[in-house]
């Protein structure tokens, strides 16, 4: 793949900084009375944390150009 897909592909720091913030809303709580409420939790971190995903990629137009090369018909125009 070309660089920009690659660095895409195997950057882990969007990642990383999810599992922090999911760890931050679990790690002040002691006990969960059951799995359910856990769940509920953590629903609600991700959808407080996917507000704050607001910023475009790095270069995404030109890597969104080299997916549609590479993948054609499975990569839509208009993300």
């Amino acid at each position: 793949y070309d660089e920009q897909i690659r660095k895409l592909i195997y950057t882990t720091n969007a990642v990383e900084g999810f599992h922090r913030q999911v760890r931050k809303v679990t790690k002040t709580k002691g006990v969960f009375p059951n799995d359910m409420a856990l769940m509920k939790l953590i629903y609600l971190a991700v959808i407080n944390i996917s507000k704050k995903w607001t910023q475009p990629l790095h270069n995404w137009a030109l890597t969104a150009g080299q997916l549609r090369i590479k993948f054609g018909d499975r990569m839509p125009l208009d993300i």
